[in-house]
């Protein structure tokens, strides 16, 4: 029986599926919440709206400009070896997850590249709307990505009897992060559990191992 899709066709399928979902959930969010607001789905789930200067899950690890160029230049690295990889017959799995972490690569790209000159800025008294190009709140390459997802699974304090912390507010979980990081999160954590031999520096798979 033919397969309905080749491997290659199911990288850009999910590739493309990723940033559209992506992109659609960042813009309402972003033209239709002010920065901060905060919508209640259950008590572990929330749609917060914020913006981060850095990399997933908020982090910020030197300049902004860099950050950029660093996934910029990263994208085009995995765009390379995913297409190595489909031309070489690999799993389809190890693939899957490759396309999960670029598509969700280029997503913060997309971010961090444009939105800085298409929308004026998210405050707590403004809501943004796209403005023409150049009219934003920043620079080209450096545009703020939009997070959402807010999950404080668990909420509660330390109890007093533990040295240093005790009494303290506790969260459980409590980065905020959008569609994009979690794809990169699920690319890599099945990347990690069914394909962590591989990985493994001391470990040096044939070709045959991660092809079909």
């Amino acid at each position: 029986m033919k397969k309905l899709l080749t491997k290659g066709q199911l990288s850009v399928l999910i590739v493309f599926g990723v940033l559209i979902i992506d992109q659609i959930i960042k813009i309402l969010v972003k033209t239709n919440m002010y920065w901060h607001e905060s919508i209640r789905i259950t008590d572990w789930f929330y749609i917060y709206f914020t913006e981060n200067n850095g990399m997933a899950f908020g982090m910020e690890i030197f300049g902004k400009l860099f950050l950029t160029t660093f996934r910029i230049v990263a994208v085009g690295l995995i765009i390379w070896y995913l297409a190595k990889i489909v031309k070489q017959n690999y799993k389809t799995g190890y693939i899957v997850c490759i396309s999960l972490i670029l598509a969700g690569a280029i997503g913060n790209i997309i971010d961090s590249v444009f939105y800085g000159v298409i929308f004026n800025e998210s405050t707590h008294s403004t809501i943004a709307s796209f403005v023409p190009v150049g009219e934003g709140y920043s620079e080209w390459l450096h545009g703020k990505v939009v997070d959402m997802f807010y999950f404080p699974i668990i909420e509660t304090n330390w109890p007093e009897w533990i040295p240093g912390i005790g009494g303290e507010h506790f969260i459980f979980f409590s980065p905020i992060f959008n569609f994009a990081d979690a794809a990169i999160s699920c690319g890599i954590v099945a990347l990690l559990l069914f394909y962590g031999k591989y990985l493994n520096q001391n470990v040096h798979p044939s070709a045959e191992e991660l092809k079909e």
